[in-house]
């Protein structure tokens, strides 16, 4: 990119095992670029085969920013997520570095790039909220919130308490409906966001592939580990695909074969629901995961949406 003139922000994103972490490493070091993280589970420390971090080798030199910030016990905060990294932005592109965002987050993504504010929360509504959340569940949280926010409530799946009870919190604190505080669609820095596009039964095919092998490369392993340090109690990394299948087999629920079936499954469905978040943002460019020329033609979509006229490295 051209030096001094502001560069954008280039954003990797598309569902799990489409391939985003390899694209940004090489995209970084064909633009002198440092890669942000933008995947919600990649920040947790010691969570590293379920989330598919790289290794140190499989950056290429490549400094990765937002890794391995929180223990597996804080819960997971976008707020917070938003104020580091465009702390991290605003530091790189000072100093005329590129960053390249790479994740599956759709939220974390759009609360790095663009005009999003969020709500503050109010501990003791959190509290009872959560507390309800135990005693009858979240279907009917979910009924609950689908009475004073329709559009929040199509929007949440059912099953998903936590989510359900921060938009009542919203809905409480603020008197207003949780999806008035949803993304918009305002640009905080110029970026070019890249989809990586893989037919479906090909990603699931991948995914069920990648998924055998986190365990041949000792997720049980990691997970008990993680267990140990506390990660039952984390409200967010215990749910994380993989991790929660894997401690229902080490607390004797399932089988181990069940419980990689299992995280096959819930890795499928997620990917479908990080493919329509993306797909229904048309600033996404999106790209043949498996192009033999892929980089180049990420670069290409890169320099002429940024209007730059520099050659491509």
């Amino acid at each position: 990119m051209t030096p001094g003139t502001g560069n954008p922000v280039v954003a990797v994103v598309g569902p799990t095992a489409a391939g985003k972490s390899d694209l940004g490493v090489a995209l970084a070091l064909a633009l002198g670029g440092e890669v942000v993280n933008a995947d919600s589970m990649q920040l947790y420390r010691g969570m590293d085969v379920g989330t598919a971090k790289l290794a140190v080798e499989e950056r290429r030199g490549v400094e990765h920013h937002l890794l391995d910030v929180w223990d597996v016990t804080e819960t997971a905060s976008v707020a917070e997520y938003q104020r580091m990294a465009r702390d991290v932005v605003d530091r790189l592109r000072a100093r005329d570095i590129v960053p390249v965002a790479v994740g599956g987050s759709g939220l974390y993504v759009r609360a790095l790039l663009d005009d999003l504010a969020f709500p503050g929360t109010d501990p003791d509504v959190r509290a009872r909220l959560e507390a309800e959340l135990v005693d009858v569940g979240p279907g009917e949280m979910h009924r609950r919130l689908a009475a004073v926010d329709p559009a929040a409530a199509a929007a949440i799946l059912p099953s998903n308490g936590r989510r359900v009870v921060r938009a009542l919190e919203v809905v409480e604190i603020t008197g207003q409906p949780f999806t008035a505080t949803l993304p918009s669609v305002r640009d905080v820095y110029p970026s070019v966001q890249l989809g990586l596009d893989v037919p479906r039964p090909e990603l699931d095919a991948r995914i069920d592939l990648r998924v055998v092998r986190m365990w041949d490369a000792g997720l049980v392993d990691e997970v008990a580990r993680l267990a140990d340090a506390g990660l039952r109690e984390g409200r967010t990394a215990s749910r994380a695909l993989g991790y929660a299948q894997v401690l229902r087999f080490l607390d004797g629920e399932w089988s181990e074969e069940q419980a990689l079936e299992e995280t096959q499954r819930a890795t499928r469905r997620f990917a479908r629901r990080q493919d329509t978040w993306f797909r229904r943002d048309d600033r996404v460019i999106w790209l043949a995961y498996d192009a033999d020329d892929l980089t180049a033609r990420a670069l290409t979509a890169i320099h002429r949406t940024a209007g730059a006229t520099d050659p491509v490295a």
